[in-house]
């Protein structure tokens, strides 16, 4: 069920035209080892307005997925997220609003990979990283580490760069972290 609903929100959000990447655990499976997770995080490019959280819970609604706020717009504005539950498998579906550089860049890298002889946009396993230092979380840690170690070849100047400024404006160090992680 989870890659059937994987398969219909990349349709609904291509058609329409909403660029999108998916993120998280189905990405962690995607490029590291397989986990159980039983959400769906996705990174959408759009801002958080009346429109854009309307039309976002539109296409959920189309697709089965309640929308879990009682006032959608508020909590997409406070949090960025729209979350969201699949009434039938019961499985969470977040909806990420992009508005950083960030994020836009890495919606421009999202990697295309076929699920159900569909195209699906995920992010790239760089971008993964990424994320996954910033959360900084046990779990999140030890998933970089398995990315890389089965990924081998990384783009070490991207990771390099972005690490170094949410480093500098998170008062962080996540390239540290990041090149610790690369000898454990």
């Amino acid at each position: 069920m989870l890659s059937e609903l994987l398969v219909q929100l990349s349709q609904a959000l291509s058609q329409a035209r909403i660029p999108y990447m998916i993120i998280g655990g189905q990405a962690v499976m995607l490029y590291g080892e397989r986990r159980l997770t039983k959400d769906i995080e996705l990174t959408i490019g759009m801002d958080v307005d009346e429109d854009s959280v309307k039309l976002i819970g539109a296409l959920a609604g189309k697709l089965g997925i309640k929308i879990l706020p009682q006032d959608p717009l508020s909590f997409a504005r406070k949090t960025m997220a729209l979350p969201g539950i699949h009434q039938k498998s019961k499985i969470r579906v977040d909806f990420i609003f992009s508005n950083s550089i960030f994020e836009q860049q890495a919606l421009r890298r999202r990697r295309a990979k076929r699920l159900k002889n569909r195209k699906v946009f995920f992010a790239s396993v760089e971008d993964v990283i990424i994320l996954k230092i910033i959360a900084g979380r046990p779990r999140d840690l030890e998933d970089m580490r398995r990315i890389m170690i089965k990924q081998g070849k990384l783009d070490y100047a991207y990771l390099k760069k972005w690490l170094m400024k949410f480093s500098s404006a998170l008062n962080a160090d996540y390239w540290k972290t990041f090149q610790s992680l690369l000898w454990v």
